[in-house]
Formats: C-alpha cells, sequence, structure tokens
C-alpha cells in the first residue's frame, strides 16, 4: 500500500542513470499484471538512447517529461493476440510500472498513446513496430528532481454499497 499511496507523478528528473537491476524490476512488475484470459499480449520497449528519446518527445509533443528523463518504457500490446482486451492489459502492465517505480525509489510518469492514432503512428513508425503490435503508453522513468508529499485521494462520495 505504502508505494500505491505515495505515488505520484514525476514530470522532472534528475537525468541520472538508472541501473539495469531497476529497469529489470519495473519490467518484471509489467510482466506481473493482469491479463485476460492470460493472453500477456504485451512487449516492452526500453529506450535509453537520448537521441531516441528526443526523437519520442519530438513526435509527441505532451511528453515533455523526456527531456530529464534517462529511460522510457514503451508498452505495447498485440492485437492479433488479444484483439479485445490488449488495452486493457497494457493499462495494467503499466500501472504495475508505475507502482513498482515507486517501490524502488524512482518517479515515473505515464504518458498516453492509445486511442490517440495521430500518437499511436508516431510511436509506430519510430520503432518500426509490426502491424500487429500497437503501442499503448509510454511510461517516462528516472530519479525524481524533486519529492511530491502524498496526496489524499480517497473521496467518500464515489463509494456505494450494493446500490446506487
Amino acid at each position: 500500500m505504502d508505494a500505491i499511496l505515495k505515488r505520484r507523478s514525476t514530470r522532472a528528473f534528475t537525468g541520472e542513470e538508472v541501473p539495469d537491476e531497476k529497469i529489470r524490476q519495473l519490467l518484471d512488475a509489467g510482466f506481473h499484471a493482469n491479463s485476460a484470459h492470460h493472453l500477456r499480449p504485451w512487449h516492452f520497449i526500453v529506450v535509453d538512447n537520448p537521441d531516441i528519446l528526443r526523437e519520442l518527445y519530438a513526435a509527441h509533443t505532451n511528453m515533455s517529461m523526456l527531456r530529464t528523463a534517462p529511460i522510457a518504457l514503451v508498452v505495447c500490446g498485440d492485437s492479433e493476440r488479444s484483439p479485445d482486451f490488449w488495452p486493457d492489459d497494457c493499462a495494467a502492465a503499466t500501472e504495475n510500472i508505475l507502482i513498482a517505480a515507486q517501490s524502488v525509489g524512482l518517479g515515473s510518469f505515464w504518458c498516453a498513446v492509445y486511442p490517440r492514432i495521430q500518437r499511436m503512428e508516431s510511436v509506430c513508425r519510430l520503432f518500426g513496430l509490426p502491424e500487429t503490435v500497437k503501442p499503448y503508453s509510454v511510461v517516462a522513468v528516472g530519479n525524481p528532481s524533486e519529492q511530491k508529499p502524498p496526496a489524499d485521494l480517497y473521496n467518500e462520495v464515489c463509494v456505494h454499497r450494493n446500490i446506487w
């Protein structure tokens, strides 16, 4: 619960390198996400090349946090393996990665790609994705340049018991 309750979106990073061991932990968290019918349609692209990070930022200007992030994880889903549920499965994998980042002392930011067609096409071109593999999200990852306090987001008004 600690990693969930303390997790905040990080928009600026120190630029310090992220060790491969921590990247592996984030990917492992993604692979352990829930998956409809256990089809596990995800693929992950680890981007640590500064030139490719700049190209990714240029392709999607709402990803300004990529200017300081030392890595990005591109979460993709194989729409042939799971035609109906790849977006749901990729959402679960993305959230696991965000929580894992918090738990290992890293900051992260979920950059939406799906369902924006232009963003998806840009990412597909940049990485040469196969036709059946669809980009879902880009997760900027690194050491946060600031520590944000936990937010209290529980909202009793949105909780219903048995009936609306």
